[in-house]
């Protein structure tokens, strides 16, 4: 059972996690799905928040729509397992990929 402090501290995640649902279930429906991701970038974000809480998942949504742009990037991008040796909480943009290569092309 989570203790009420950490309750209090997911709240502000869970409710910009709620604001991405609203987001998919509203605009992103009327206006179409055709992201050039895989997942999409709203699904990216809700599971950078999940996994790495809203200051560092955001940080890291933050680039990935940053990146989904006109001449912008396409493909394969999963949310990292591990966070970047050199990311702090003082330094968040060290939190995100703002360019490629993606992880389906490290892979290979």
């Amino acid at each position: 059972m989570s203790s009420p402090s950490s309750l209090l501290q997911s709240l502000p995640a869970r409710a910009a996690r709620a604001l991405i649902l609203l987001y998919r279930v509203t605009f992103s429906a009327f206006a179409g799905r055709s992201c050039r991701y895989a997942p999409t970038c709203s699904e990216y974000t809700d599971e950078a928040i999940h996994r790495h809480g809203l200051w560092v998942g955001g940080w890291m949504g933050f680039a990935r729509i940053c990146r989904c742009r006109p001449g912008g990037g396409e493909g394969f991008d999963p949310v990292p397992e591990k966070l970047p040796q050199n990311a702090s909480p003082l330094t968040p943009w060290r939190y995100a990929r703002w360019r490629g290569p993606f992880r389906c092309e490290e892979v290979e």
